[in-house]
């Protein structure tokens, strides 16, 4: 009979499908489109209901190449695993550190944005002391387990339905209330014939992919989930069409209170002015939402990076000896939600929120672009019988995500070249010039 000490601790299937979609809407955050609203408003020339749902075409298509590629390898290292065993290990690493940028990135602009919004509510207490309380929060609960975050993810969602529901109700109140010059009032969100350019709504759309940032954290718990086959593909999906209508909704009913046409007190806090145009008091309450939003997405954010690095551990792509490793008692990879808070930390304190901001899409599309080639590999190249439904949507999710990366800022192109030239250079310390082997994928049954 084996010892404890020799029995191969694994991940515990505890989530089902609520509790995916929970998840991703969670980490996305279901009041994502209003930090940015007032920028979409101001890059797209008011379509900012276009440049959302753009973006949610982009990545519905690529969702559906996440759901199907974690069908075929079920593993906590999402993207790196699909890209790594369908095309190449070394793409696999690649893809990997990219996605380590994204990951690592999320939980640092959320410490760094609700320690400055707390600052601001708390003055007496520095921003460097609540970055240092705000980091431990994120650790300190995410060691507690996956069915802890789980039922806290339920608890945040709640809230933010309540008060995204309020927004609707004045915002429509509002509206209603208020005279308008006619149908064209309402279309100009969507589409504005005095404003309209194809190279400002593209640009939007580029910035507008900030909405859907997270979605892919969802195959990182594929080793978490019970019928992760069937429930990762369906969660991903229906996250990602859930948070395109609601944001959608919710830059429409903004556009309609504050017009484009108006110029906005902040571009930053847009939203929160919107709001409070349509009742006074939903300027504090929107604020406070959005501290609450960020508090979950850090949280989550900090839970997919733990288990993004823990599958790039197992696999030997990062030290094993650290980042392979499972908590025996509560089934984490404990060592890296430590990691993770500690970086979020030292990020907070060295990194400000718009260079952070801008650098998110760079990781995130190149994953994104090499799941969708995956994606098309596996279920069109490889098998016998082509058919375009295996075809056209990682396809046109590849050009889509190509076409929206090549549209970033160049100061994320830039830094994000830096993080991966390091990435690379660390491959080639590592296996001596490439001549050894990169990646030792491990995946479980």
């Amino acid at each position: 009979m084996s010892s404890p000490a020799n029995q191969q601790v694994r991940l515990r299937r505890a989530l089902g499908l609520w509790d995916l979609i929970l998840y991703g809407v969670i980490v996305i955050q279901p009041t994502a489109p209003m930090s940015v609203f007032g920028v979409l408003s101001n890059r797209g020339r008011g379509h900012v209901v276009t440049t959302i749902l753009i973006a949610m075409v982009a990545m519905l298509l690529t969702a559906i190449s996440y759901g199907r590629m974690a069908r075929a390898y079920p593993s906590a290292g999402s993207a790196f695993t699909y890209v790594g065993q369908e095309l190449n290990p070394a793409l696999g690493y690649i893809t990997g550190w990219s996605m380590v940028m994204d990951y690592m990135l999320n939980p640092i602009i959320c410490v760094i944005w609700i320690s400055r919004q707390a600052h601001v509510f708390a003055p007496g207490i520095p921003y460097w002391g609540w970055a240092v309380v705000i980091a431990l929060l994120f650790t300190g609960l995410n060691i507690q387990g996956i069915r802890t975050s789980a039922r806290i993810n339920t608890a945040l969602a709640a809230g933010m339905g309540v008060v995204i529901a309020i927004f609707f109700a004045c915002a429509a109140r509002f509206v209603l209330g208020h005279p308008h010059d006619g149908l064209g009032f309402f279309t100009r969100p969507f589409y504005d014939p005095a404003s309209f350019s194809a190279g400002a709504v593209l640009g939007g759309s580029s910035i507008a992919v900030l909405t859907y940032i997270g979605f892919d954290g969802i195959s990182t718990l594929s080793e978490e989930v019970r019928n992760p086959r069937r429930n990762i593909l369906l969660a991903t999906v229906l996250t990602c069409v859930v948070i395109g209508l609601l944001s959608a909704f919710e830059v429409y009913a903004a556009q309609l209170a504050w017009p484009a046409s108006e110029p906005f007190p902040d571009e930053t806090t847009a939203f929160v002015y919107a709001a409070g145009r349509t009742w006074a008091p939903l300027f504090a309450i929107v604020g406070f939402t959005l501290v609450v939003a960020n508090f979950g997405s850090g949280m989550a954010a900090q839970l997919g990076a733990a288990r993004l690095l823990f599958g790039m551990g197992r696999s030997n792509a990062l030290p094993k000896s650290f980042f392979g490793v499972l908590d025996p008692k509560r089934f984490i990879p404990r060592n890296n939600v430590v990691f993770v808070g500690a970086a979020s930390l030292l990020g907070a304190f060295l990194m400000d929120y718009d260079l952070g901001a801008q650098m998110l899409n760079f990781g995130a599309l190149i994953a994104f672009m090499w799941v969708n080639v995956a994606a098309l590999v596996h279920y069109y190249v490889r098998q016998k019988e082509k058919k375009l439904r295996n075809l056209i949507p990682p396809a046109v999710g590849a050009a889509v995500c190509l076409l929206l990366w090549f549209n970033l800022s160049r100061t994320a192109l830039i830094a994000g070249s830096i993080w991966m030239a390091a990435g690379i250079a660390f491959g080639a310390w590592k296996t001596r010039g490439f001549r050894g082997e990169l990646v030792n994928f491990e995946i479980p049954e």
